[in-house]
């Protein structure tokens, strides 16, 4: 009876050490974020698939299963969070959520190419989600992830702390190589794209985007027009589309300047790739 008594404690020890946290992200690119201070400690489940928009999409029921034995949420403040993050506290009343953007000071939407009109967004504030796509607003995010780790996993903190310092040291370094990229760009130069999610990138970057859409639609005829002689002026050398969205416009466009349609997708899992392939096509380097 001794050695059970003994044994038991141990075994209960070792067995929390090894189990993984499961944890839920809403896009591709937070489970980028997390695997890197993670690392082997975790199990994640992204619940907006790619191809996928996080402004529509409705989880499967393997998902909704995932969420009964999830320790984790990561938010990040997209608009499938709105509708399905009260539904998974009520499934799970144990599920710790933790909103990534909170650390962010969110900027408003990109502004429609029309004088004198109100700015348009995903929300009724008009502010930016796309929050994910700068690398300095990850670097404020970064935190948030380990802390909630660490108190969900204490026995590793040591290594969340260290991946965590790993991963900062990784962001200033891609920080510099995408300054470096752009610098042959003058500031202030304009890029079109259909959806505009790269207002946080333009911002970092001294660059102006200039979205197709008007309130998530297509532009009718007069305003495609408005459009080319805006992206004429502004000298703009490529379209951009992201499969999420349809390219119909962009391409319409495309062949009214006579520029490339360029494809490269925000919600891409290799976040650290996507960036660097935007930040080469805006110089002129490569397509993405």
């Amino acid at each position: 009876m001794k050695l059970r008594f003994v044994f038991f404690p141990l075994f209960l020890f070792f067995f929390q050490a090894q189990a993984k946290l499961n944890i839920l992200v809403s896009i591709l690119p937070e489970k980028y974020f997390v695997e890197q201070i993670a690392k082997d400690h975790a199990h994640i489940t992204v619940m907006v698939p790619p191809g996928s928009s996080p402004h529509t999409y409705e989880p499967k029921a393997s998902q909704m299963r995932a969420v009964n034995d999830a320790d984790l949420y990561f938010a990040i403040g997209v608009e499938f969070e709105r509708a399905w993050l009260p539904r998974f506290r009520s499934q799970n009343p144990k599920l710790t959520v933790v909103d990534l953007s909170k650390a962010i000071e969110k900027i408003p939407m990109a502004e429609r190419y029309e004088k004198n009109e109100e700015k348009h967004g995903h929300s009724e504030l008009g502010l930016d989600p796309h929050i994910w796509l700068s690398v300095r607003n990850v670097e404020k995010m970064a935190p948030l992830i380990e802390k909630a780790l660490e108190s969900k996993d204490p026995a590793h903190t040591a290594e969340y702390r260290k991946n965590l310092a790993a991963f900062e040291k990784n962001l200033q370094t891609l920080d510099r190589k995408i300054q470096k990229i752009l610098s042959p760009l003058p500031k202030g130069s304009a890029f079109m794209v259909v959806h505009p999610s790269w207002g946080y990138f333009a911002r970092d970057y001294g660059l102006r985007q200039m979205p197709v859409e008007i309130e998530g639609k297509a532009p009718k005829p007069r305003q495609l027009m408005q459009l080319v002689d805006a992206a004429k002026k502004a000298k703009i050398r490529a379209i951009f589309v992201q499969p999420e969205f349809s390219d119909k416009s962009a391409r319409l466009l495309a062949e009214e300047l006579r520029v490339p349609v360029l494809k490269i997708s925000p919600l891409a899992e290799n976040w650290s790739d996507t960036l660097l392939r935007l930040s080469r096509a805006l110089a002129g380097e490569q397509r993405p």
